[in-house]
C-alpha cells in the first residue's frame, strides 16, 4: 500500500488540534477596501444572525475554545474563579489574564472572489456590534436575505506602530439580490459550512495539560492573539475587582495551587498597566461571577 506523508500529517494535525476538521476556508483581509455580502447560517441560535465562540489564548496556543460555553468541564474556568475568590491581588491579576476571548463568525463571500466560494470571517466585538446594528437599522434590516439583502464595504487598515489592524464596517445604500443566477445562490447557501467544524474542542485532561505548562514555564503576561481585526484594551483591574467583590464566593475548585501560586507572584512583579477608572461611573449590582466575566471581557 502507497503511504501519502501529506495525509499523514494533515491527521496528525488535526488529532492535535492544530488544524481545522474541515475544509473551511477562513478570509483574514488585509488592509483594502472589500466589497462582501454576508450569509446566513444553517445553525445559528434561535433568532441570532452570527455565531459565537469564546477561546482561551495561553501560551503559543492559537486559541482553546472554552468547555465552559458547550456545558463541559473546564479546569481554566475553574481556575479563573478560584484566583478571584482568593481575593488575593497577585492572583486576580492571573486571573484576568485567563479570561476567554469572543469571536463572532459569519459565512461570506467576497466580491470580485467569487471562485473562492463561501469562506468565514471572523471578528471582534466593535466590528460584532455594528453588523448587528444594521438589523435594528430601518434603512437595512435583514442584511443576509438572498433576494433582499445588503452588500458590505469592509475597509482594513493598519496604523503605524498599531499591532492589530482596524477595521471598518459600511452597509451599501441599496438592497441587492445575492446573484442573479438562482442556481448559484443555491450552490452557496448549500456550502455554508458548520462552524463546529471548524475547531476541535479539547478534552478536560489536554487542557489541564496546557494549563499547568504555561502557569509553569514563567511567560504568563501576554495570552491574547489576533485574527485578523484588532482586539479591545483589557478591562480595568480596579474596575474588575468592584464587580468581583460584589459576588458571593463560589465553591472552592481543585486545581494546581502551587503553580498558580507562582505563576500570580510572577505575573504581579511585572507591574501590569492599570487603566484609570471613572468612579463617576455607577455599576450595576452584579449577582453571579458569570455577568461579572461578561460585563469585563472586551473585544472589538
Amino acid at each position: 500500500m502507497a503511504i501519502d506523508l501529506d495525509a499523514i500529517r494533515k491527521r496528525m494535525a488535526e488529532l492535535s488540534g492544530n488544524k481545522r476538521t474541515s475544509s473551511v476556508q477562513l478570509w483574514k483581509p488585509g488592509p483594502g477596501e472589500y466589497k462582501v455580502r454576508c450569509l446566513p447560517w444553517k445553525n445559528s441560535a434561535e433568532g441570532q444572525p452570527f455565531q459565537e465562540r469564546w477561546f482561551y489564548y495561553i501560551g503559543t496556543n492559537s486559541g482553546v475554545l472554552t468547555p465552559k460555553q458547550f456545558g463541559k468541564p473546564d479546569p481554566i474556568d475553574d481556575l479563573i474563579r478560584k484566583l478571584f475568590n482568593s481575593g488575593k491581588p497577585d492572583e486576580r491579576v492571573l486571573a484576568k489574564k485567563l479570561l476567554p476571548k469572543m469571536r463572532a463568525y459569519t459565512p461570506v463571500i467576497v466580491r470580485g472572489q467569487e471562485d473562492k466560494g463561501v469562506m468565514v470571517w471572523s471578528f471582534g466585538k466593535l466590528v460584532y456590534q455594528r453588523l448587528l446594528g444594521f438589523f435594528v437599522d430601518e434603512d437595512y434590516g435583514d442584511i443576509l436575505d438572498p433576494k433582499d439583502g445588503f452588500d458590505l464595504k469592509v475597509t482594513v487598515s493598519q496604523q503605524p506602530g498599531k499591532q492589530f489592524q482596524d477595521t471598518v464596517v459600511d452597509c451599501k445604500g441599496r438592497s441587492s439580490i445575492l446573484h442573479a443566477d438562482p442556481k448559484v445562490i443555491e450552490t452557496w447557501l448549500n456550502a455554508v459550512p458548520n462552524i463546529d467544524d471548524m475547531y476541535r474542542l479539547k478534552g478536560k485532561e489536554e487542557i489541564e495539560q496546557i494549563l499547568n505548562t504555561w502557569l509553569n514555564s514563567g511567560t504568563t503576561d501576554d495570552t491574547s492573539r489576533d485574527e485578523g481585526t484588532s482586539r479591545g484594551a483589557a478591562a480595568p483591574l480596579d474596575a474588575l475587582d468592584a464587580l468581583v467583590n460584589e459576588v458571593t464566593k463560589m465553591p472552592t475548585l481543585v486545581v494546581d495551587e502551587s503553580s498558580a501560586q507562582s505563576a500570580a507572584k510572577k505575573s504581579v512583579a511585572k507591574k501590569p498597566k492599570v487603566d484609570d477608572v471613572d468612579d463617576a461611573t455607577p455599576v450595576t449590582k452584579k449577582q453571579t461571577l458569570d455577568e461579572a466575566f461578561a460585563d469585563l471581557t472586551n473585544d472589538d
